[in-house]
Order: C-alpha cells, then sequence, then structure tokens
C-alpha cells in the first residue's frame, strides 16, 4: 500500500515538473550567451567549434553531462566560480540560459 502511494506521488511530482521552466526564453538564453559567455565558452550547437579559452567548457559538452539539468544549471548561475567572472543575471536571464543550454542536448 505504502510502495503504491509512493510511486504515485512520484508520478504525480514528475509529470508536474516541467523540463524548463515556463516561460523561458531560450532564444534570449541564446542571445545572452553569445554576447556575454562567447569571449570563453563556443556557445552553439556546432560540434566541431573549441572555446577561445580552452579551460572554458563548450555549452553543447555541458548539455550533453549526465549532470545537467535545469536545477543545476540554474545553482551553477546563481554562483561565483573562480575561474569565471561575476555575473550578476536576473532569474529570467537565467531561465533562458538554462533553456537554452538544456536545448543544445536535443540538437
Amino acid at each position: 500500500m505504502r510502495l503504491a502511494f509512493l510511486s504515485t506521488v512520484a508520478v504525480f511530482l514528475s509529470a508536474a515538473a516541467p523540463a524548463v521552466a515556463a516561460g523561458a526564453d531560450p532564444t534570449a538564453g541564446a542571445r545572452l550567451a553569445k554576447e556575454t559567455c562567447s569571449s570563453c565558452h563556443a556557445v552553439g550547437a556546432d560540434t566541431a567549434a573549441q572555446s577561445p579559452d580552452s579551460k572554458a567548457p563548450r555549452f553543447i559538452d555541458v548539455a550533453k553531462m549526465p549532470s545537467t539539468t535545469e536545477l543545476s544549471l540554474k545553482v551553477f548561475l546563481r554562483s561565483s566560480h573562480r575561474n569565471m567572472p561575476n555575473f550578476i543575471l536576473t532569474p529570467e536571464e537565467i531561465d533562458g540560459v538554462a533553456a537554452y543550454i538544456l536545448g543544445l542536448n536535443k540538437k
């Protein structure tokens, strides 16, 4: 009985949680990535492109990592990092960049 209840809750929660935040604009995320991130990262879907900074991962590689989820991207984009500029993005910008990166995995 308890297992059936937990299974039902898990199915409900997975159906209720969207893959990407509602209203996230991947087009705006792509534009922001090109304007802000492309000086270090390869931000496009081209699998042959190399990042200008060899230490900066390509966004397509980030998208294909098993650990990359909407939540992991949002946490990363809200945190400062030693080897990156300290960008402060709005919640909408974070949603857009996360949606854009996640969309690269589908190409």
